[in-house]
């Protein structure tokens, strides 16, 4: 019996993991709208979280029953079976929510729970027959309920996206970007209607599945709902005038802060179950009076079970409290989304991707129809009421409170509306995409952005879809070590989790990019600029002269690392481009032109000449990756001698250029001409040779290609050595 005390200890300690890791993910969930539209500062954000956290700690049972039964059938599994799988769910769940808060991605704690508890009991149920093929798996899940509730969550993301996009279309119709004026009239019905939604969010979605239940449940019963509501929109009504006319207090930030306590508070008296309801269920199977003589855990694990003491909750909601203050890895989710609903330009976290693409292209293609055949008029005062901030009036929040409110707002109502039709549906999944439509109908994504935040929402979707099968997967294949391997397998998982978790929170990487806005009025600040793009030309030389190098001796490895060394210079320079150089030439006044265009020639040219080293080092490894013969021995011959005279013109260079020593660098430009007249003549003494088989044809293509493209990036870095030489001589 030992063995289980000490599993259900390590079910507590997990639990604990898991309140930190999950309030890091999910704390996007209602912090991103107030300090995305600077109602509140992040600390003071966090304060009114941490408000309604303790809050809804109180309010909650601590009971969940899918951790009990929505999952399994507990009839199937014994008290040994259900305490091994319960602790299999806990480390895989652990796991798969540290990895994404890493990554800076929102995930679902719903979603990673009730994949782990299935993964968990394919596993348990396959230990259980001891049988892999013929395991009748649906005898020991309850399908129908699972079924229902992975449909609710994923038809959630399309209905919350579009909800969002189209209320948000109507609320910028009515109040434009420069909503102080209409706000003025219709500002107390505006925040009535958000207060009332949020009342109504607290009362019965965050309270409806806390001990006052029943009180909620006996309301609901005496008095019709909508008099309920009605009475509420009336109040705030009120309530919202006095504040806005009388106290001139600034009612949209109080909506705004008010929906981000709400949030919070539904989090914990709802989402919280995520991370100890597995630890609730432990405990009432260990501490069930003869729990090892039951031949299963049906009447243990039957209905919604007790409730959760009061000093267990208060426990949970301190512990995600203080994540809340100190986790960075909060942080970082919620800075992913509020990147991907930012309107600001710069540099976009994600790529672009062939759906973004197509998406887009439809999108841009349906616009334009219905601008066809829109009435003039009426396309003309749309597009008024949708006219963007100049940057005078821009006041640097990624959205203004009228977003803000629709997001709160139309999150709490749509989670309500899912509440009370007994759909499970995630927080996370409804408030991201509220958001995403938000931002979308808000024009926040233009045509510049417009294809890399789909390409960012498509990811975290895929991201949600990943959770799903790699949750079942890992909770899986956890189950089957802990169960064959006993207590070493116990052991051997611990400790892999342990591992994994203390390298997350110890030893992770920061990053080591420290972008400085080029200043084009300071001889210092271009002199600097200058000399790192100078760095990084030495740094393509060095890669292209071990590439030869390599390439001779088919040193495949060694190929494959000079890849990807080019490909970090082209990436280096892209940020470059978007952290330095596009800042410093917004807004740049007219008597700097010249050097705000230097800079970016610079940066262009760069760019190229990277791009031209990538194709280089690509197209040699391609060719020894796919075990081609090497080289001839005349070939490598040319190669070695234009290798030692391109190597040739850089050393020093820099050091020329801060002591002015212009002549030196003129001298080495000159030899530019003889550069050209050498890889002429390796091509036509190529294009001479006579053999024609399969082997020699292959190498002609490759040997052609290198010296074309080294030729044009030779080119171009006479050219970036001029622009430079430009810089120092201003």
């Amino acid at each position: 019996m030992e063995i289980y005390y000490i599993i259900f200890g390590l079910i507590a300690i997990l639990s604990v993991f898991g309140l930190i890791v999950g309030v890091s993910n999910d704390a996007c969930n209602f912090l991103n709208s107030s300090i995305g539209s600077h109602a509140g500062t992040y600390n003071q954000t966090v304060c009114v979280a941490a408000i309604g956290v303790i809050l809804g700690a109180c309010f909650s049972s601590g009971m969940m029953a899918v951790a009990r039964n929505g999952v399994i059938e507990p009839e199937m599994f014994t008290f040994h079976e259900v305490m091994l799988l319960f602790l299999a769910v806990m480390v895989a769940n652990i796991i798969l929510l540290d990895t994404f808060n890493t990554l800076g991605l929102p995930t679902s704690t719903t979603v990673a729970l009730v994949f782990s508890l299935l993964g968990a009991a394919i596993g348990m149920a396959i230990f259980s027959s001891n049988s892999f093929f013929t395991c009748p798996l649906l005898e020991y899940i309850n399908e129908e309920k699972c079924l229902q509730m992975i449909l609710a969550i994923f038809a959630s993301v399309a209905i919350a996206f579009v909800v969002g996009t189209v209320v948000m279309w109507i609320a910028r119709l009515i109040f434009s970007f420069r909503f102080k004026k209409a706000y003025r009239y219709i500002g107390p019905l505006w925040c009535a209607l958000a207060f009332t939604a949020i009342s109504y969010f607290i009362i019965f979605k965050g309270l409806k599945g806390s001990v006052f239940k029943g009180d909620i449940e006996a309301l609901t019963q005496h008095y019709n709902i909508w008099a309920i509501v009605g009475v509420m929109a009336l109040f705030w009504v009120i309530i919202s005038a006095l504040l806005q006319y009388i106290c001139k207090i600034n009612t949209l930030r109080i909506a705004v802060l008010a929906g981000t306590g709400s949030l919070a508070l539904a989090f914990a008296g709802n989402d919280m179950v995520n991370f100890i309801g597995i630890f609730m269920a432990s405990k009432d199977a260990l501490f069930f009076p003869g729990v090892t003589e039951l031949p299963n855990m049906g009447a243990v694990l039957a209905g919604d079970g007790a409730a959760a003491s009061l000093h267990y909750l208060l426990a949970s909601g301190a512990i995600m409290v203080t994540a809340l203050f100190l986790s960075k890895k909060a942080r970082k989710v919620t800075e992913t989304e509020l990147k991907l609903s930012s309107s600001n330009t710069g540099k976009e976290r994600f790529g672009s991707s062939q759906p973004a693409r197509m998406l887009v292209r439809y999108t841009i293609n349906t616009v334009r129809f219905f601008e066809r055949i829109t009435p003039k008029p009426i396309a003309e005062f749309v597009s008024k009421r949708f006219a963007p901030l100049t940057p005078e009036e821009e006041t640097g929040a990624n959205y203004d409170m009228i977003r803000a409110s629709v997001n709160l707002t139309l999150a709490a109502l749509l989670i309500s509306v899912g509440t009370d039709l007994g759909l499970p549906l995630s927080t996370t999944y409804v408030i991201f995409m509220v958001s995403m439509g938000s931002s979308l109908s808000d024009r926040a994504w233009g045509r510049d952005s417009a294809v890399y935040r789909i390409t960012g929402v498509l990811t975290v979707i895929g991201g949600w879809l990943i959770t799903a099968i790699a949750a079942t997967l890992a909770a899986l294949l956890v189950a089957l070590v802990m169960g064959y391997g006993g207590t070493w397998g116990i052991v051997i998982m611990m400790i892999i989790a342990a591992g994994l978790l203390i390298k997350s929170t110890f030893f992770a990487k920061e990053s080591k990019a420290n972008y400085t806005i080029v200043d084009v009025n300071k001889d210092s600040s271009m002199h600097a600029f200058a000399a790192a793009a100078a760095g990084r030309l030495g740094r393509m030389i060095g890669i292209y002269k071990a590439m030869v190098s390599a390439l001779l001796e088919e040193d495949r490895d060694a190929l494959n690392r000079l890849r990807k060394k080019a490909r970090s210079i082209k990436r280096d320079i892209e940020a470059v481009r978007e952290n330095e150089v596009l800042p410093a030439l917004a807004g740049i006044p007219k008597n700097l032109a010249d050097r705000g265009q230097l800079i970016f020639r610079i940066t262009e040219i760069s760019s190229n000449t990277a791009e031209r080293l990538l194709t280089i080092v690509k197209a040699a490894f391609n060719h020894i990756d796919n075990f081609h013969a090497g080289l001839e021995e005349d070939q490598g011959k040319d190669l070695l001698l234009l290798n030692e005279k391109i190597g040739s013109f850089y050393p020093d260079l820099l050091d020329m250029l801060k002591a002015g020593d212009y002549a030196g660098v003129e001298a080495k430009l000159a030899g530019r001409s003889q550069l050209g007249d050498d890889f002429g003549d390796c091509i036509t003494r190529h294009l001479m040779h006579g053999d024609a088989d399969e082997s020699s044809m292959r190498n002609g293509i490759l040997y052609l290609t290198l010296l074309n493209e080294t030729r044009a990036m030779v080119s171009h870095a006479f050219a970036l050595i001029e622009r430079i030489k430009e810089v120092y001589e201003d």
